[in-house]
């Protein structure tokens, strides 16, 4: 028999209540989504698309105005079991800073435990573990203030790892941070989901990161456009610009090159595909030259 999914939304709308007697904008408009428990899912979609408005809705921050979510079979709308979804599903927004409530990097991580009344021993087991598998224990004694964005970030995911969560839901996490911290804060996602075997729900605008994830779900006007492999929903490129949507730089070098005619593979995701087809082509083309 097959499981049930991990989260799963059933035919969800959602409108944010309208305080000028105006009729309500739909965000979200009928979507229907599930995900299976260790999963590394990218939701991806332009600026005001929903995907966020849908993210708020794995945990309950949000409950939909028609439809149904689950958590683990649990009614998202069953506020007597708010607590058990919270536990199970983990998030991680934006802007860091604005997740940081403490002085001390370990003092951070620990912050929640100690809310939920943990045994102090084992508050310090879970933090020194939570800190290293994010690769930010060196720097436990630090101040928050002193790290880059990509290291708040981090710290930011080891609290939430520390609750030891099922799922971790990161609504753009990358958004605010330059080259370097998006690439570290990708790493630990990657790592979170590969070894520890966390569900991850990654929302993101950045066409590069959903194509490390194992599925990718577009979202477009409230609504679940696409969902496939990355392979297979990066291969629809005219689609995906006809949405306004990108595609990876080296997907639409490859695609570019196809339309002048070159023989190319139909969806390339990562720099050394593309580097391997075109130096292919050139081989080719040298030996029939």
């Amino acid at each position: 028999m097959a499981k049930e999914k991990f989260i799963e939304a059933k035919k969800i709308s959602f409108s944010y209540p309208s305080y000028d007697g105006e009729i309500p904008e739909l965000v979200l408009d009928d979507i229907s989504i599930g995900i299976n428990e260790g999963e590394l899912l990218a939701v991806l979609g332009h600026n005001g698309s929903g995907k966020s408005t849908l993210a708020k809705h794995f945990n309950a921050i949000l409950i939909p105005t028609e439809g149904k979510v689950s958590v683990d079979g649990i009614d998202s709308a069953d506020e007597s079991r708010l607590y058990e979804i919270r536990q199970e599903v983990g998030m991680v927004f934006q802007n860091p800073d604005n997740q940081i409530v403490a002085t001390i990097v370990e003092e951070d991580v620990a912050f929640a435990l100690e809310n939920l009344g943990v045994p102090p021993e084992e508050i310090r087991r879970r933090v020194d573990d939570a800190l290293k598998k994010v690769g930010m224990y060196e720097y436990r004694m630090h101040a928050p203030d002193q790290l880059s964005g990509g290291q708040k970030q981090r710290v930011a995911i080891a609290g939430i790892i520390a609750m030891r969560p099922r799922c971790v839901v990161l609504d753009e996490p990358t958004a605010m941070l330059d080259p370097k911290g998006r690439r570290e804060v990708m790493s630990t996602i990657k790592q979170l989901n590969s070894e520890l075997g966390i569900t991850v729900v990654l929302i993101t605008h950045y066409m590069d990161e959903a194509a490390m994830c194992k599925r990718v779900a577009v979202v477009d006007d409230g609504r679940v456009l696409m969902d496939g492999t990355p392979r297979e929903v990066f291969s629809r490129v005219d689609e995906l610009k006809a949405h306004g949507l990108d595609v990876p730089q080296v997907t639409e070098l490859c695609w570019e090159l196809r339309k002048e005619g070159y023989d190319l593979p139909s969806c390339v995701l990562t720099e050394d595909e593309c580097a391997a087809a075109i130096e292919k082509l050139l081989k080719g083309g040298a030996q029939n030259g």
